[in-house]
């Protein structure tokens, strides 16, 4: 549900803010080493997110540590290959990409399910978070971090198969298994209409208060330097932009 919110409260951001001018929607990572860095810390920091979670140094603990390892990496190769049979190349952002949304996908189920039962949630789920991608792409939906195509629909579909394959679980063939996959389902509606909504009202009391959305100038040449006055990542800017913000800035500050 951690993932399934962040995601929703990001699709509801994405909305409500409208998409970027096309000249600043840049597709290309800012710093791909500061971007492995992060994948792999959180590789690191996710043992002790799933693995403590049994607040107890036991076999529950073991089974979520190991699944925990095995579905990431399951889900970065997959991410990689699966690039690969759809005509893209192999990167690196795609093995970061795909190691997190197997740290996602398998977040929910880490401590009850095999570890052949978490490389199949993995595959399967980052087969449908890759073309979620690609579907945000095509869309009028402009998340530039693509967190609810992988955080989103990663945490979904994880609750998802959460509920089949645990032992209580649609798996175990009875009625009580199918209740039990039926509040799966529950949980995820009721976590997404309330994380939307509330997402969307604090988004609208914000911008009230301060707007959200920068101006086209600021926009242009990058929030780095617009809002911050700092200069990592300016190298897509060119001075004539710069020197334009910056009368913009001048002519701003004389008309008030």
């Amino acid at each position: 549900m951690v993932h399934a919110s962040s995601g929703v409260a990001a699709l509801a951001g994405a909305i409500f803010l409208g998409r970027r001018e096309a000249e600043t929607r840049r597709s290309e990572p800012a710093n791909i080493p500061f971007v492995l860095l992060g994948a792999a810390l959180l590789w690191l920091g996710w043992f002790g997110f799933n693995a403590g979670s049994s607040l107890h140094a036991d076999g529950q603990a073991v089974k979520a540590f190991l699944n925990t390892n095995t579905a990431s990496a399951t889900a970065m190769m997959t991410w990689i290959f699966f690039d690969c049979l759809r005509g893209r190349k192999p990167s690196a952002m795609g093995a970061a990409v795909g190691c997190v949304v197997g740290l996602v996908a398998i977040t929910p189920s880490a401590g009850y399910v095999s570890v052949g039962q978490s490389i199949f949630i993995a595959f399967v789920i980052t087969l449908i978070c890759n073309i979620a991608v690609y579907w945000r792409s095509r869309s009028s939906i402009d998340d530039a971090l693509d967190v609810f195509p992988t955080h989103g629909t990663g945490g979904i579909f994880g609750t998802v198969l959460t509920g089949i394959f645990i032992q209580e679980g649609l798996i175990a063939g009875t009625w009580d298994g199918f209740v039990v996959f039926l509040y799966h389902l529950l949980a995820i509606a009721i976590v997404f209409v309330y994380t939307f909504g509330m997402s969307w009202l604090g988004y609208s009391l914000i911008d009230k208060l301060i707007p959200m959305r920068v101006s086209a100038y600021s926009e242009k040449v990058g929030l780095d330097y617009s809002q911050h006055d700092e200069h990592y990542g300016l190298a897509h800017v060119g001075e004539r932009e710069i020197a334009e913000y910056e009368e913009h800035l001048r002519e701003k500050e004389m008309r008030t």
